[in-house]
């Protein structure tokens, strides 16, 4: 991560996870989790980075490789955006919004440098220029009650609709629900930016932001989960992030019949458990012998104690699942979309 921002994040009392770029806590991680679901915080997103795809077929190029509409990404609005292999597997989870002619795109910040990398392999001719403008830009997650009000007060957009954004002075606010926004600033503004938004949302950590996400429902693809799942086992399909009526992508083929054919065995859970869960580990249930019946693909701790995550687990062994094996501690798993 940019390590000017990381310097800025740790002289306002943020410690740092040090085998990873996570934002660990500003001094109290459990009351910042109980902050997240009763108040209104402010994250810096550091678990992810930042994409640009600018050039005249920027558009064509991204629509060709994405499983959503990208021809039809208008600007002021943003969606979820899967990109797979050939076999259909996601091999990255993106956040996709138009900035002028370019568009923009978050992706686990462990997976950036080797999706850029591969995605650029496939531009070939075209005329698309990818940028990681980590080193430029500082991502900034609000959510709670007052977020709409510590977004106007420090004379941040505010867009109206979940999934709609809004840009003034190179600042771009998107809504991703009713009380959670993504904030994409220029760097040279961080500091201004977090004491303004700091005076009515509490500095937190990244595991609360993941909290917030698990009660979304949102399926973020990264290294541990990396060409795991075709996205309907994430039910990736429910937040708009697979169109079935755009041309061809990579995978789109087995993305296809599997909707079709009505052969997803697969689906996202929520999971809760009194031991840690984290992302890749896998999920066995005693009344299956063969194989494991899903992987964790986010976790974090519980504002109310334990741990949450969101699974892909198989709907028949949904009742008695296990962690780590048959024999391992027993968790508990409902359906997202029953």
């Amino acid at each position: 991560m940019n390590p000017n921002w990381r310097s800025f994040l740790e002289s306002a009392e943020g410690i740092f996870d040090t085998a990873s770029a996570d934002l660990l806590h500003f001094g109290d991680a459990a009351a910042e989790l109980q902050a997240a679901g009763q108040q209104t915080i402010l994250v810096p997103l550091t678990h992810f980075g930042l994409l640009e795809a600018s050039g005249e077929e920027a558009k064509s190029f991204l629509h060709s490789q994405f499983t959503s509409d990208v021809n039809h990404l208008a600007e002021g609005q943003a969606q979820h955006a899967g990109w797979c292999t050939a076999k259909g597997r996601m091999q990255a989870s993106f956040l996709a919004w138009r900035n002028g002619d370019a568009y923009r795109m978050t992706v686990s910040a462990d997976l950036q440098e080797a999706t850029q990398k591969r995605l650029q392999m496939f531009i070939l001719r075209a005329k698309v220029k990818l940028t990681s403008l980590n080193d430029s830009t500082i991502l900034l997650g609000l959510a709670g009650r007052q977020a709409e009000e510590a977004l106007t007060d420090a004379g941040l957009p505010c867009p109206a609709e979940p999934m709609t954004t809004a840009t003034s002075d190179g600042v771009t606010a998107i809504r991703l629900d009713t009380s959670r926004f993504v904030i994409s600033a220029p760097e040279e503004m961080k500091a201004d930016l977090w004491q303004k938004l700091s005076v009515k949302a509490r500095p937190a950590g990244t595991p609360a932001w993941r909290w917030l996400d698990v009660q979304a429902a949102f399926p973020l693809v990264t290294l541990a989960t990396k060409e795991e799942f075709v996205p309907q086992m994430a039910d990736f399909e429910k937040i708009g992030g697979v169109s079935f009526h755009k041309g061809c992508y990579p995978g789109q083929e087995i993305v296809a019949r599997t909707q079709y054919l009505g052969k997803v065995k697969r689906h996202l859970y929520r999971l809760t458990s009194p031991q840690a869960l984290s992302a890749g580990e896998a999920l066995y249930s005693p009344d299956n012998l063969d194989q494991a019946c899903g992987m964790v693909m986010s976790a974090a701790p519980s504002p109310t104690g334990g741990y949450e995550a969101l699974a892909v687990v198989q709907s028949n062994y949904s009742t008695n699942v296990h962690l780590g094996s048959r024999e391992g501690p027993q968790v508990q798993a409902a359906a997202v979309n029953p």
